[in-house]
C-alpha cells in the first residue's frame, strides 16, 4: 500500500467511526454508520447521516424555478430515504402508468384465428425450438399483415407466408403458403435433387412486392455456397 492509500483509509476511519453522542439512544452501534451502505438498506427508516444538499446546482436551480418547482414530470426527491426506499415509490408510479394502456389494450385484443402450425412431445425439456425467423410485415396499401417463418421439422428448405387482412372480419385469398428453395438453383430438371439443395438462413420483406432471402446449400462441405435472392411475391 501507497501513503496515499493509507491516508484515504484513516480519513475514512476518522470521518465515519467517530463517536456520536446523539445516536446513543438508538439501538446498535454508536458511531455514524458507513455513508454508502446506509443508502442500501432495504429498510424505510430515515437515513442516519442524510447528504447534504447546501450548494448542490440542480436544487439551487430547481428551487429558483416557478415552473420546475411544483411539475408533476419530476419525480419527487426523499433526500431522508435510502434508494430501497425510493426504487419502490418509482416502481408504484410506473405500475400505475402501465396499468390503464394494458387494461384498454387487452380488452381491445381477440383472437382472430387458431391454425395448429405443427404438434410437438409432451415434455417441454425435449422438445426443440421448431419455429425461426418469424419477421412481420404490414403493407399499408392493400390493407395486409404479412409473417414470415420456418418451420425446421417440416423443412429446413421451406419458408412460410402468412397473410392476414388488417379487418379481421374480411378474409385473404392463399392466408398460409409455402415456398421450397431445395433445389431451384439447379441447371437442368436432370440435376439430382441432393446435388444443390438449398436451406433458408434469413428471410425479410423489402418492400410491398418483394421477398429477401439468404440461403445456404445444405450440403456439409467446405466453401458453402451463400445466395442472395429477391422473389417477386407474385
Amino acid at each position: 500500500m501507497t501513503q496515499k492509500d493509507i491516508t484515504f483509509v484513516a480519513d475514512f476511519l476518522t470521518e465515519h467511526f467517530n463517536e456520536a453522542p446523539e445516536l446513543y439512544s438508538r439501538k446498535g452501534k454508536y458511531f455514524n454508520v458507513e455513508r454508502v451502505g446506509q443508502y442500501l438498506k432495504d429498510e424505510d427508516d430515515d437515513l442516519v447521516s442524510p447528504p447534504n444538499t447546501e450548494g448542490n446546482q440542480w436544487f439551487n436551480f430547481l428551487k429558483n424555478s416557478t415552473h420546475l418547482k411544483e411539475s408533476p414530470l419530476l419525480f419527487p426527491y426523499y433526500p431522508e430515504k435510502s434508494l430501497h426506499f425510493v426504487k419502490r415509490q418509482m416502481e408504484g408510479v410506473i405500475d400505475r402508468c402501465l396499468q390503464k394502456p394494458a387494461d384498454v389494450i387487452g380488452k381491445s385484443v381477440h383472437q382472430a384465428v387458431c391454425m395448429s402450425l405443427y404438434k410437438t412431445s409432451q415434455s417441454e425439456d425435449s422438445t426443440p425450438q421448431l419455429f425461426k425467423l418469424p419477421f412481420l410485415w404490414n403493407d399499408k396499401t392493400s390493407n395486409i399483415h404479412y409473417v414470415l417463418f420456418t418451420i425446421l421439422e417440416n423443412s429446413i428448405s421451406k419458408i412460410h407466408i402468412l397473410r392476414r387482412h388488417t379487418d379481421s372480419s374480411r378474409s385473404v385469398s392463399n392466408g398460409i403458403l409455402a415456398v421450397d428453395f431445395g433445389n431451384f438453383l439447379n441447371n437442368s430438371i436432370n440435376e439430382s435433387s441432393d446435388s444443390r439443395c438449398y436451406s433458408c438462413l434469413d428471410a425479410h420483406f423489402y418492400d410491398d412486392e418483394t421477398v429477401t432471402v439468404v440461403l445456404k446449400e445444405s450440403v456439409e462441405q467446405e466453401g458453402k455456397e451463400r445466395v442472395l435472392a429477391q422473389l417477386p411475391l407474385s
